[in-house]
Formats: structure tokens, C-alpha cells, sequence
């Protein structure tokens, strides 16, 4: 071969050591931190533009990276979407359990600290608004936001009530958190925007409890 390396494809880029490697996937030394920055990068489009003027193009230069990368790691938009969503519900997840556990008669407290919790949060408020702001104008975006909060949280608050009705239960008491939600972070209508989340959580708790198990 005269010592001429063999020619790169159109998909190969070149590499210190001489080897190549295939456009788009990360090398074996990429910092574990590249997913988190798409992911972040990803938040703030979402944030800023919605769902239907987000791309992957755009979050990938956000991001600092190859759009190809950000097909290697979430795949299509939608599925960088449901990633977004995943991420910011993980704490509600975590002990989305604890809701049904102990007295029943404190689950509406437990729920309304939890989701009020979520949002007073600034790690997981920003990510929260590009979610429901998203969700309200899109229907790919909302059928993400219903799949996994129906099928990992509000089915499971359902399955630990022990009640008649319970999915409609729980979607009744997650609606009274998701109004007052949309009002005071959203919105920001006074005097709810400013109020204290404590006073928030006395008022609401008990309304929230009697969608879970009052008659």
C-alpha cells in the first residue's frame, strides 16, 4: 500500500493515535458529564422554545456537541423529551411510595409537600417549567408527560389507597396540585406567586386529602 493509511470513509474522523473512529459516537474516554450536558442543554431549549421549535440540531450546539451525539445517547427528540421528563420527576419517583405508607389519613399532606416540594426546588423547577409548558402546547410532549406520570406515579399513589376509584382519586388530587402549580409558577398570579409554601401546603393538604379518600 506504499505506507498510505487507507483513506477514511465520509463517516470516520481521525484521531491522535492514528486510528479512526465512526462520526457521532462518543470514544471510549468521553466524560460521563457529555449526557448530562445534552440533557441540560436540552431543559433549557425546552424551556425557552417549547416542544415543537426545539431540534436536536439546536440542542446539540447548546450542548457543544455533534447532533449525531445526541442521537447516540437519547435517540429521537421525543425520546430527549421523556428523558427531561424522567429526570425531573426522579425525586417524586423515589418515594412516590411514602405517599400511601404510614396514616391514610395524612396522604394528602404527604402528596401536596411532595409535589409543592418539587417545584420550590431550583434544581428541579426549571426543568418542570419546560415540561408543563411543553405539554400544554404539544401532543407528542403530553403523551410523554401522561405515560410516565400515570404509569409511574399517580397509578401507584392509586394502587396504595385501598379505595373506590382510586385512579380517578389520585388524578383529581394531582390536578389540585397541577392548577395551583401552573398559577403560582407558571402564571405567577398574586397573591399565590408570593405566598409562603408552608401556608400553600396548610391550605391545600386537606382538599388534596379529600380527593384521595373523602366520600
Amino acid at each position: 500500500m506504499n505506507g498510505v493509511a487507507a483513506s477514511e470513509g465520509p463517516g470516520d474522523s481521525a484521531r491522535g493515535d492514528g486510528t479512526t473512529r465512526r462520526r457521532g459516537r462518543p470514544p471510549r474516554t468521553e466524560s460521563a458529564g457529555t449526557r448530562d450536558r445534552i440533557l441540560d442543554a436540552a431543559r433549557e431549549e425546552f424551556s425557552a422554545r417549547g416542544y415543537d421549535k426545539t431540534s436536536v440540531r439546536g440542542i446539540a450546539k447548546a450542548a457543544g456537541v455533534d447532533s449525531a451525539l445526541v442521537h447516540h445517547y437519547f435517540g429521537t427528540k421525543e425520546q430527549v423529551f421523556q428523558a427531561a421528563v424522567e429526570v425531573a420527576f426522579a425525586p417524586a419517583f423515589a418515594v412516590r411510595d411514602t405517599i400511601v405508607e404510614g396514616p391514610v389519613e395524612e396522604a394528602g399532606e404527604r402528596m401536596t409537600r411532595m409535589i409543592i416540594g418539587l417545584w420550590e426546588s431550583p434544581v428541579t423547577r426549571a426543568p418542570l417549567l419546560a415540561i408543563v409548558r411543553s405539554a400544554v402546547n404539544n401532543e407528542t410532549a403530553a403523551a410523554v408527560f401522561r405515560r410516565l406520570i400515570a404509569g409511574q406515579l399517580l397509578r401507584r399513589i392509586a394502587d396504595g389507597l385501598e379505595v373506590p376509584d382510586a385512579e380517578l382519586r389520585a388524578e383529581l388530587a394531582a390536578a389540585q396540585l397541577v392548577g395551583i402549580a401552573m398559577i403560582r409558577y407558571v402564571i405567577k398570579m398574586e397573591p399565590l406567586a408570593s405566598a409562603d409554601p408552608e401556608q400553600i401546603i396548610r391550605r391545600v393538604a386537606p382538599v388534596v386529602q379529600g380527593h384521595l379518600t373523602g366520600n
